[in-house]
Parts: C-alpha cells; sequence; structure tokens
C-alpha cells in the first residue's frame, strides 16, 4: 500500500478539516466495505449499482475516506453534486439551524421563507435579465418533467424534441427523452409519447460547424415533428451521461433562434452543468444564450435533494393553481442547504475556481492525448472535462481500455467515472473544494492507467 504523506492517527469527522490526502492502508475495496457489502446484496435490490464498493464514512474538500481508513482522491462529486465539497461550512451551518428549528410542513400546505429565498437566487443566477419565477421540487428528472409540463400548457401543443447522447432522468417521460438504452430504459417500456429525437452537434464525429450541425437538427424537427406541433426543444447545453458532448460553437444559439422564432420553448437542462461547474454560472451564458426555462438540481443544494425549473414568468405562470408541486419539493432542509451552497459559491469566486480546475485538467489531459493515440479527443469547460477513447486513428469507440484505466484507479485510490452513448468516455467532476496538489496526484495516478493498461 502507498501513502502520499503522513496518515491521519484517527479517524477525522467530514468537512475541511478532513487530511486532505491520498492515503491506501487496504486493498480497494478493504475487507470492511467487503462485509457491508455483502450486507448490501442481502437487502439491497441487485438493480441499484455500484461503481466503486467503498463505504465512506468522511467525506471533505476532494476525498472520501472509507470504513477502511483509505482515503480517496475524488474525481466524480457523486455525480456533479458535490460542487462546493461534501460538508461546506455554509451548508452545515444553515441546516443545521434549520433542523433545529423543523424539519417538514410542506409548501403547498404552509410555505416558509427558505423556499422563496431560493427561487429569489434561482431568479438572480439564471441567465437573462428577464421576470423569473421558479419552482422547486426533488430530483432532476421531476424537474425537467415539470419544465415540459410547463411547456406544453404554455403552448398548448404536445410534442418535444431531445437529442441524440442526451440523458434527461428516469421516470416514464424522461427516460423516453434519454437516449441510451442500458442501463436507462432497457425493459422498461413502453414509453411516454410524442417525443423526438433530433441529430446533436458532435464535433469530434461529425466535424460539423455549429450552425451546419443546428441546420441539419432543425431540418430533421421540421420533417418529422413540424414547429406548429411542438411544445419545446430539450437540450443539455454540455452533454452530461451521454459523453460531456459539448457542441460547436454556433449550435445553441442558431437553436435557440429558430425556437423563438417558432413561439417553441427553449429548455435548457443545467442539471449536470449548472452552478459553477463549467466555468460559468451555467454553461448557457458561454455563447450568451438565454433559455426560456432551466432545470437545475445535482449542485445546487451541496448533497441534499432539491431541484427546479426556472424561467420566464409568464411561461412559470400557464399553469393553473395546484398544477405544479410536490409533498417534498422544496424541503425546508434542502432549500437551506441550497442558499448556504449558494453562498459558497459566491464567497468562494467558484466560477473562477472551475476555469482554473478547467485549465489545470485540459493540460494534463492534452499531454495524457499525445502519449496515448487511444485518447482521441479532449473537451468539457471548467470543472467538467472529458476524454474519449477510441481505437488509434479512428472514431471507433474502445469502452474496455477505458474500463481497464478506471479500475486501475480506483485500486489506487481515485475515484473516476465513465460516460458515454458507447461506455467509451471518461468524465472529470471533481469538486471545487479540491486542491491543486490533489488534481496533479490523480491524473498522475490515470496516467499510469494508462500505461499499465497499454
Amino acid at each position: 500500500m502507498t501513502t502520499t504523506s503522513a496518515p491521519s492517527t484517527t479517524l477525522a469527522n467530514g468537512g475541511p478539516g478532513l487530511p486532505q490526502e491520498r492515503r491506501l492502508v487496504t486493498e480497494i475495496p478493504g475487507p470492511l466495505s467487503l462485509k457491508r457489502l455483502e450486507r448490501k446484496r442481502a437487502h439491497v435490490a441487485d438493480g441499484v449499482g455500484t461503481t466503486l464498493p467503498v463505504f465512506v464514512v468522511a467525506a471533505g474538500g476532494g476525498v472520501l475516506v472509507d470504513v477502511d481508513g483509505n482515503s480517496l482522491i475524488d474525481l466524480g462529486s457523486g455525480i456533479a453534486v458535490t460542487t462546493v465539497g461534501n460538508a461546506a461550512p455554509a451548508v452545515v451551518e444553515r441546516v443545521s439551524a434549520q433542523l433545529e428549528a423543523f424539519t417538514h410542513t410542506c409548501f403547498m400546505v404552509t410555505p416558509y421563507d427558505g423556499y422563496v429565498d431560493v427561487c429569489e437566487r434561482l431568479a438572480e443566477l439564471t441567465p437573462g435579465d428577464h421576470a423569473k419565477k421558479s419552482a422547486l421540487f426533488n430530483s432532476g428528472a421531476e424537474a425537467v418533467e415539470n419544465a415540459v409540463k410547463i411547456a406544453r400548457v404554455a403552448t398548448g401543443r404536445d410534442a418535444v424534441v431531445v437529442f441524440d447522447h442526451a440523458y434527461h432522468g428516469r421516470t416514464n417521460l424522461t427516460m423516453a427523452m434519454t437516449a441510451k438504452n442500458m442501463p436507462y430504459k432497457h425493459g422498461f417500456g413502453p414509453f411516454a409519447g410524442e417525443v423526438y429525437r433530433a441529430p446533436m452537434s458532435y464535433p469530434f464525429r461529425d466535424g460539423l460547424s455549429g450552425e451546419e450541425a443546428a441546420r441539419r437538427a432543425v431540418d430533421v424537427v421540421e420533417k418529422q415533428v413540424g414547429a406548429t406541433n411542438l411544445a419545446c426543444v430539450v437540450i443539455e447545453p454540455v452533454q452530461g451521461e451521454g459523453g460531456f458532448v459539448e457542441p460547436a460553437p454556433g449550435f445553441l444559439p442558431a437553436l435557440a433562434e429558430w425556437c423563438r422564432a417558432h413561439d417553441v420553448v427553449f429548455i435548457a437542462d443545467e442539471i449536470q452543468s449548472g452552478f459553477c461547474r463549467t466555468g460559468d454560472w451555467f454553461a448557457s451564458e458561454h455563447e450568451g444564450v438565454v433559455p426560456d426555462l432551466v432545470t437545475t438540481a445535482k449542485g445546487i443544494a451541496g448533497g441534499l435533494p432539491l431541484a427546479a425549473v426556472t424561467g420566464r414568468a409568464d411561461l412559470m405562470d400557464a399553469v393553473h393553481v395546484g398544477g405544479l408541486g410536490g409533498t417534498y419539493g422544496g424541503n425546508p432542509l434542502a432549500c437551506a442547504a441550497a442558499l448556504g451552497a449558494i453562498e459558497e459559491m459566491r464567497a468562494g469566486d467558484l466560477v473562477g475556481r472551475a476555469r482554473e480546475i478547467g485549465t489545470l485538467m485540459r493540460g494534463r489531459l492534452e499531454t495524457l492525448q499525445a502519449e496515448h493515440p487511444v485518447i482521441g479527443d479532449v473537451r468539457g469547460r471548467g470543472a467538467m472535462m472529458a476524454i474519449e477513447l477510441c481505437e488509434p486513428g479512428t472514431t471507433e469507440p474502445d469502452p474496455v481500455r477505458a474500463a481497464a484505466v478506471s479500475a486501475y484507479c480506483h485500486q489506487q485510490g481515485v475515484v473516476t467515472l465513465t460516460c458515454g452513448t458507447w461506455g467509451n468516455v471518461f468524465r472529470f467532476l471533481p469538486p471545487l473544494a479540491i486542491s491543486d496538489a490533489l488534481l496533479h496526484e490523480a491524473f498522475d495516478v490515470v496516467a499510469d492507467g494508462f500505461r499499465a493498461t497499454a
């Protein structure tokens, strides 16, 4: 086993005080994690998978500590959730105070300030200076589904357009909107109707400019759906599960302009790309795109379940009273966490920090690409970066090599995630609280993984 610095003599609680080190004291997973994995197999449905079966007992900054005392560098952030870290002080303080006051009333029964405060912050932070309103939910899939409901009521139309490689959730409607079959859709149909798929701008694979790719997509929409039947276009400004596909410049503005010209609601799914992740508060801002509706979740609340639809006040108010809501949507604890997370983002200039992390990661990844022809593409923005692995000199996906490198990283104490339609993409989503030293050490391990699996 290896250590990168002197190991802590006692297991610290989570939070910023946790020693920021990679420390391996057992094999990964260790014996205590393996014991707990047996309990998981006995009591948790097999359909709930686990990427790395280590049981975490503390987390903070850029590390996760497991029950065996191993300290792992986190390049996943719980899939872009713990943007401000796993136990950011402002999140802990606000949630603790709210916990002592009350845990729930249901906003639809008796309201409370926290819910309104979050909606106010969302109006300030999301793109555009127009009048905005929000509704709060529990998960990203709920936010997407409710955004579609709002668009349908506001336009009086039914059809929804999504894109190749998209991921929007696991509810019936959002499974229909999601492109990838396994594991998200397989065997779960039939799915909701009136969902249509257009080709995504994928520069590595299609070689088109943004304007050319937009014309191709619009041509499909106009021929197969028709603008007069279309309620909304839903797109991730940088795709998540589909492979961190960053559309060519000009693609998103052209789509948004077409939507405006045809009174189609343009919905930006910023669930993975929002809240400082890409080096802007929201990825749509990179090209000055102002969506009609924005869906958010993941990084919004520092690890507590919260999601939102935010958008033009006239659209948000189109739905009849009682048509939006849910028992737990905008739970007081989650709202307190969101207010704390936003406070941390502003105070720590996490937009700027994401850009710094992006510069560091791109440099390391481009160096790796020069050394390993299997890396066909380096892409992404800010702290949302990816590499796509292909047979050298081709665009033929290489998911086997991706899996092998990821397994090596896991064994060496670095949490890595793969994604993409073909499972051949590494996505890197470190917490913005991580140090440069930990990032460099993590990418040293990634580099060793490529050499070890060559």
